[in-house]
């Protein structure tokens, strides 16, 4: 198994004020493969190759290297009740998903083979019309 390194992302919040977020990742070559899906930070997802640099021993992310192909959208759910429903009927679409420290919001994953715009982009549509969630998309692949 591939040894596995806590890398941070620094990003500006919703209030504008400055944030971190750490992750998991492994090294591959001079670089790091993420090997999380994120909550807060946007612009990178699962996958995707990154360089760090280290400060007091920690590493930071400095840059994009590679993209994995894979996007990611965040889901902040009205009612907890429906969290689980759709993080099943994700899964149907191809989609994993992880819960955050806020229970009502999930970090979603589409990996490359599954069409954003035709299959996940009109179920989140439908969500929020009937008033089950809002969505924002943090990453979406440029493939």
């Amino acid at each position: 198994m591939n040894k596995m390194f806590k890398i941070i992302f620094e990003y500006t919040d919703a209030s504008s004020a400055y944030a971190l977020e750490s992750a998991w990742a492994t090294k591959v070559e001079d670089y790091y493969k993420l090997d999380n899906i994120l909550f807060y930070a946007p612009e990178y997802s699962l996958g995707d190759i990154v360089s760090v640099e280290e400060r007091n021993t920690e590493l930071y992310v400095t840059g994009l290297i590679k993209e994995s192909g894979h996007s990611t959208v965040r889901i902040l759910f009205n009612n907890k009740k429906n969290v689980q429903i759709t993080r099943n009927s994700l899964i149907e679409l191809g989609c994993e998903s992880e819960v955050s420290n806020i229970p009502k919001l999930i970090s979603v994953d589409i990996p490359p083979d599954v069409d954003y715009f035709k299959n996940i982009k009109p179920f989140l549509d439908e969500g929020v019309q009937n008033g089950k969630w809002g969505y924002e998309e943090s990453c979406l692949a440029h493939s």
